[in-house]
């Protein structure tokens, strides 16, 4: 142990200043590096990545678990067992959590906030959902367990990406298309090779 008398070390080198770097004093070198990557999706987030510039919300469903899982997976990490098992879901669901956001990625602050959520959707197990955002809603009026649905971009400007949703605005209750037959929902579709065989998605914002 040190003797806390002892001053501290003075450290070899010499300190520099932003003034002496700037001004040309310090030999420096600047340069920007262009890096480029391919990124496999994989057969699971391949198809889900389809299906959203489809205009559909795809899950799978493992009948070893009983569950419907978005997004999907080739295989059951509960139970390990293969997943083929393609469903398209209605794209309706209930607010699970949410925040009033007042500030933009900058840290400047908003007078209308986003309102970043949660949704739990229509057909998939219970917990299963993804975060987006909520939209054509008073903050105020914003409650978990709020029904809604998604509102897609029109198709040609899709491109595969969760973005391909532009938001979830809520629905009408009681009876309105919030209130889906979860069994319904959960009819199978195809496999992971046949994901554009289920007929025809919304075509344009807000189907």
């Amino acid at each position: 142990m040190s003797d806390p008398k002892t001053p501290p070390t003075k450290l070899a080198g010499t300190p520099l200043s932003s003034a002496q770097f700037k001004g040309g004093e310090v030999i420096t070198w600047d340069d920007r590096f262009t890096v480029e990557y391919d990124w496999d999706s994989g057969v699971a987030i391949g198809a889900y990545l389809d299906g959203l510039k489809n205009g559909k919300l795809l899950v799978s469903y493992s009948p070893s678990s009983d569950r419907t899982v978005i997004p999907p997976r080739t295989f059951d990490e509960l139970t390990w067992e293969e997943i083929d098992d393609l469903r398209c879901l209605p794209g309706t669901g209930r607010v699970n959590t949410f925040s009033l956001c007042y500030v933009n990625w900058d840290a400047s602050r908003r007078e209308v906030p986003l309102i970043p959520a949660v949704i739990e959707l229509d057909g998939a197990s219970e917990g299963m959902g993804i975060l987006h955002m909520l939209a054509d809603v008073d903050p105020e009026a914003v409650h978990i367990g709020m029904a809604v649905e998604a509102v897609w971009k029109l198709e040609a400007e899709r491109e595969g990406a969760i973005t391909d949703i532009l938001h979830f605005r809520p629905v009408a209750e009681p009876g309105g298309s919030g209130d889906v037959d979860a069994a319904a929902a959960r009819s199978p579709t195809a496999g992971f090779g046949d994901a554009e065989s289920d007929g025809d998605g919304p075509e344009g914002e807000g189907s």
